[in-house]
Order: C-alpha cells, then sequence, then structure tokens
C-alpha cells in the first residue's frame, strides 16, 4: 500500500539575527524553499528598532546580497557597520604595548 503525498510544500527553517552591545535579536523564519533573504527578513519583522532596510547582510559572517536564496537551517544577520576599522584598532594596541601603557 503507498503513502498518501505529503501536502505541504518543501520549505527551509532560519534565523534572522540581529545583535547590539546590550542584547542579541534572534527570530526563527519558515519559508518556501526558494525564498530570499528579502523575504526571510520581512517574514521575521517586528516593531524593534532594527534597520531592516539599511543594513548590510550576511549568512554566517560572509555578507550576501538580499537577492540572495539562503538554505535550510542559514543563520541571516543583519550586521551593524564597524565603530573602528581593526587594522587601525591593532595597531592602536600594538603601539600603546611597546609604550608600556
Amino acid at each position: 500500500m503507498s503513502q498518501p503525498p505529503d501536502s505541504r510544500a518543501p520549505g527551509k527553517c532560519c534565523t534572522v539575527a540581529y545583535a547590539t552591545p546590550e542584547r542579541q535579536y534572534t527570530w526563527t523564519v519558515e519559508l518556501p524553499a526558494s525564498a530570499t533573504v528579502q523575504q526571510a527578513l520581512v517574514a521575521a519583522r517586528c516593531g524593534e528598532d532594527i534597520p531592516w532596510e539599511s543594513a548590510a547582510i550576511g549568512i554566517f559572517g560572509e555578507p550576501v546580497g538580499r537577492e540572495h536564496v539562503p538554505r535550510d537551517g542559514d543563520r541571516i544577520e543583519i550586521l551593524r557597520p564597524l565603530q573602528q576599522d581593526p587594522k587601525l584598532a591593532r595597531r592602536e594596541r600594538a603601539r600603546r604595548q611597546r609604550i608600556g601603557r
């Protein structure tokens, strides 16, 4: 006897994340298999003060465009701009260490 066909459309589950120095926000979203990063952001959107439209986006830290199609289980990250260039920060720390501060 054969199994009845699964009536659910294939989909995926992704996490949308945004972090501030004070707090980390995460939302789990269920999406159709062909959904884009932009569609995941729309599904996760809530009333929080988060730069949904203007921020850079990454998946597990790698920058992607909003038209990118994430895979099941991907962590979509809303990225904040750097406060300081990491190279300049390292140079400043090294300079302070050399002069004993």
